[in-house]
């Protein structure tokens, strides 16, 4: 039954979008401001829920042509598997660096969840050319919704592995209930106010 999820993802999703009002124009002026031809969002591919491709948002952390850079960057890859990051990532900028140590770049993520392409909790949005690289086994975190949050952002994120975060997204898939989610949603909270260890 999905209707209480997509009920929760609506509610939640409205309320953030209103809460944070305030701040997210705040955000929008200082990156307009920042660079006045660039956009203030950023348009990404993702995979979402059986293999659906659609464009995620989010606030735009990085120079314009930061995705052309990241070949040249991919030997810096400070994760194990198909993801990539880097803790000193030289495309970043100034303003992209306090949006993203505090979450707020994906923000924007909660219009993906009122279309309907998203969830508030949920396995991490792969990019396609990682799902091109998926075994079998690793397909199996794309039969729900992607989520804004999830176990695996709540458990280590960046520290963890790929392979550990398959393993994550699976736990909660088989696992998965409202009382789950609200938990996961109270630790993300405490994540984004700096109240928060992991679990």
């Amino acid at each position: 039954m999905e209707w209480p999820y997509r009920i929760l993802d609506i509610t939640v999703a409205m309320l953030a979008l209103i809460i944070s009002a305030p701040v997210l124009l705040l955000i929008m002026i200082v990156i307009k401001c920042t660079d006045l031809k660039a956009p203030i969002f950023f348009k990404q591919n993702r995979v979402g829920q059986d293999g659906k491709v659609f464009p995620m948002y989010k606030f735009r952390s990085m120079v314009v042509g930061a995705e052309k850079r990241k070949a040249d960057l991919l030997a810096q890859n400070e994760v194990e598997g198909l993801m990539f990051k880097m803790k000193d990532d030289p495309r970043i900028t100034r303003i992209g660096k306090l949006l993203r140590k505090t979450s707020l770049d994906e923000f924007p993520q909660l219009l993906n969840v009122l279309q309907g392409r998203m969830s508030v909790v949920g396995p991490r949005p792969p990019l396609p050319e990682e799902v091109a690289e998926y075994t079998a086994y690793d397909k199996m975190r794309l039969i729900v919704k992607p989520g804004c949050t999830g176990l695996w952002q709540v458990s280590g994120r960046n520290k963890l592995s790929f392979q550990e975060m398959v393993e994550l997204d699976l736990k909660y898939i088989r696992n998965r209930s409202m009382k789950l989610n609200f938990i996961i949603l109270m630790k993300t909270g405490k994540e984004l106010t700096g109240k928060g260890s992991g679990v």
